[in-house]
């Protein structure tokens, strides 16, 4: 309506002001209800094609979207575990800290775990006790074996001395028993070295791999154990937190409630533009919107990027071939826009619906010395229809509380 009165005032005006003062021709006589098509054709007829120009031009160069919101990413409260509620610690809706205990699992399985395995390093320090006295009741053994092959080896070494002065003095048969008795005294001592050697192996390898393994047993039951406590892992708010004592929730389909980290939401705000402005979306391009959750406030932002991708020509590989006829909306442009000034976004709610205008600015383009005159005036024209759209957007601002309270039908 705005852009129909403005082209009216150079077309419908100037031929009226024709007629009457040129032709002499006025309202109520000449030109009636009847005949004021066929006396103001000409204006009439420029003024519509004047102004359906004029929309496209603004509403390409300056483009507008009511699918514009603050999006923000929800982190989902779950377990590593599966298990029953036994302690909850946040309301319905409450803020949060990083590490904080939002509920715990039944963890007595887990305890019973935790206390076998510290049982077991318990039982290997016994063992490694044990080994110790092991060691020294070896060495004890070993004194004993070599000094009883001293001694068959003493009487042996007598023995032999008194067969060689007088052959025949001592049986032979008493020389090889003596000999058999050293030998059996050797292994004995030889058997007393193993048992030390072993024991002391025990000590040194066995054991200290028996208790580093059963320690690793205990750190992963205490992981365990702590996994019953599920805690905040950004600093945030709790939403909708309905989970209660007894509650059975699990990794894959009971998920317990919702966390919303700090300031999501609350940086930029994302807007979907048709596609036919996909040439004209840039980085750096001024914005302003206006939101439900503020109304009556303008905005300004600045576009920071935009999307390369449409989200509606996206697929998943399967076992049924792609059917463009299947693709019902045509999707949008998405761009990402954040306030030119801090906290220009205070105040607004995330998820909140906006509506954004983004301006077109030529001003490099006009202040380059090689740009002839008709395409300077040209693009000065361009840049100031968007003083139009500024308005529209004012104009929409102003009239959303009145939409949406009272002629939404709610």
């Amino acid at each position: 309506m705005l852009e129909l009165l403005l082209c009216s005032l150079v077309t419908i005006l100037p031929d009226y002001l024709y007629r009457h003062y040129r032709q002499g021709k006025r309202f109520g006589k000449e030109i009636t209800l009847y005949s004021v098509w066929y006396e103001l054709r000409w204006g009439i007829t420029g003024c519509l094609m004047l102004t359906i120009a004029l929309i496209t031009m603004i509403f390409y160069y300056h483009p507008s979207t009511s699918s514009a919101t603050l999006y923000f990413r929800t982190v989902p409260i779950l377990p590593e575990v599966a298990g029953r509620v036994a302690e909850v610690n946040v309301e319905y809706s409450a803020p949060v800290k990083k590490g904080d205990v939002l509920f715990r699992l039944d963890s007595a399985k887990q305890q019973a775990a935790l206390e076998t395995a510290k049982r077991k390093v318990a039982e290997v320090d016994a063992s490694l006790i044990s080994a110790r006295a092991d060691v020294v009741k070896a060495e004890a053994q070993i004194g004993e074996a070599k000094a009883a092959w001293q001694q068959a080896r003493d009487e042996l070494d007598s023995k032999g001395e008194l067969q060689r002065r007088n052959p025949g003095i001592v049986p032979q048969r008493d020389i090889e028993k003596l000999q058999v008795i050293v030998d059996q005294r050797q292994a004995g001592v030889d058997s007393a070295s193993a048992a030390r050697e072993a024991s002391a192996l025990r000590i040194s390898t066995l054991l200290p791999a028996e208790k580093a393994s059963a320690e690793a047993a205990i750190a992963e039951a205490q992981v365990d154990l702590d996994k019953t406590s599920i805690r905040a892992g950004v600093d945030g708010r709790v939403e909708q937190f309905l989970l209660r004592t007894g509650d059975v929730v699990n990794q894959m389909m009971r998920p317990a409630g919702v966390l919303i980290p700090a300031g999501a939401g609350r940086r930029s705000l994302q807007a979907g533009f048709g596609q036919i402005e996909a040439q004209v979306i840039r980085p750096g391009m001024l914005a302003e919107a206006t939101c439900i959750s503020k109304p009556w406030v303008i905005i300004p932002l600045v576009v920071t990027g935009v999307q390369d991708y449409i989200a509606a020509g996206q697929f998943r590989s399967g076992e049924q071939l792609i059917d463009p006829q299947n693709l019902r909306q045509p999707g949008t442009i998405l761009a990402f826009l954040e306030p030119l000034y801090k906290g220009g976004l205070e105040g607004v709610t995330p998820g909140s619906t906006c509506i954004v205008n983004a301006y077109t600015s030529n001003h490099d383009a006009i202040a380059d010395p090689k740009t002839d005159a008709i395409k300077g005036f040209a693009l000065h024209v361009v840049d100031a229809t968007g003083l139009v759209h500024a308005l529209l957007l004012r104009i929409q601002a102003l009239l959303l509380p009145v939409k949406t309270l009272v002629l939404s039908g709610h």
